[in-house]
């Protein structure tokens, strides 16, 4: 079992940043870089701006590599009737609490999907916002939040990637020279990764990448037989890239697992096509209830990920 303090998880679910919102996202980030920076060993160079849009990059020392992890969630945007429009996969069942804000208060209902035509074959179905007002179009709704920190599991919405996030603020607290970059629109396709490569790229040379994000249980990954090291997913990352860092952990002795799937993306996709010679890895705990209100990772998995990170940031 984990022994690790995850009141700052538990604060990072609750703030509502889907796809698009990522600001509010970069300014919490910054308030709690300023307050504990002095903790960690080495203090970061902060890089954000108008040039980085809602991104933020941490570097740190001499970087070799660098950490992505996405600020970003599923969600919902509201649009015409309180019709509910997807940002990115959401998979809220039947009365599924929704919450957010738009310019008459705060907003809470329960998702509902509509038959238009019992009478079609095709059945037409809406998604619609069951609450007492009508909402202003284009408000971006997230699930409530209901953090669970439960014997060997932690629950909750957003686990993917306020977990990824995490992780690398944990990793902050001992790194000397590598890079975080905590990027936007993970969920909808990135478009953010790549300008972030850029600058680490030509100002550090840095030519590789762990993907700080969290995947799937399947029939080959299963919770509590540690992290999950990504061969390939609908990425396919460099061959020779992966087998190091697989070496390295098997050399390290921190349990994972190792995953093959033909679906499911990342940043590592990003980077992939991205004009820069840069390795990744997607390397992450596994969840089930994916997209869920109601995500569940084991927290041997998370022990295991923020333990390997820690040592390949070291050994790369």
């Amino acid at each position: 079992m984990s022994n690790y303090d995850f009141t700052l998880l538990k604060e990072l679910v609750n703030i509502q940043a889907p796809s698009g919102c990522e600001g509010v996202m970069k300014s919490f980030l910054l308030s709690y870089i300023e307050k504990v920076k002095n903790t960690w060993k080495v203090e970061p160079t902060l890089i954000h701006g108008d040039d980085y849009q809602d991104c933020l990059i941490l570097v740190f020392g001499k970087p070799r590599t660098a950490v992505y992890a996405h600020m970003d969630s599923v969600g919902y945007t509201v649009g015409y009737s309180n019709q509910l429009l997807k940002i990115g996969g959401p998979k809220a069942e039947e009365g599924t609490v929704l919450v957010g804000s738009d310019s008459q208060g705060k907003i809470k209902g329960k998702l509902h999907y509509s038959v238009e035509d019992e009478s079609l074959e095709n059945k037409v179905i809406k998604t619609v916002l069951q609450t007492d007002r009508m909402i202003d179009p284009g408000t971006p709704l997230c699930y409530q939040t209901n953090f669970m920190d439960q014997g060997d599991y932690l629950e909750s919405n957003y686990l993917d990637n306020r977990l990824g996030m995490w992780n690398a603020l944990e990793l902050a607290k001992t790194l000397t020279d590598g890079a975080i970059v905590f990027s936007a629109w993970e969920e909808v396709g990135g478009g953010s990764v790549g300008y972030c490569a850029r600058y680490l790229y030509e100002k550090y040379q840095v030519r590789q990448a762990l993907i700080s994000d969290i995947t799937w249980v399947t029939e080959g990954v299963e919770h509590g037989k540690g992290v999950a090291i990504s061969n390939r997913d609908s990425g396919i990352p460099r061959r020779t890239f992966i087998q190091k860092i697989i070496d390295l952990a098997k050399a390290s002795g921190i349990d994972y697992q190792i995953e093959v799937e033909s679906a499911g993306g990342s940043d590592g996709n990003a980077l992939q096509k991205a004009p820069y010679p840069i390795d990744w890895c997607f390397i992450g705990a596994a969840e089930n209830n994916v997209h869920q209100p109601n995500e569940r990772v084991h927290k041997y998995d998370v022990s295991c990920m923020v333990e390997l990170y820690s040592h390949l940031m070291k050994q790369l």
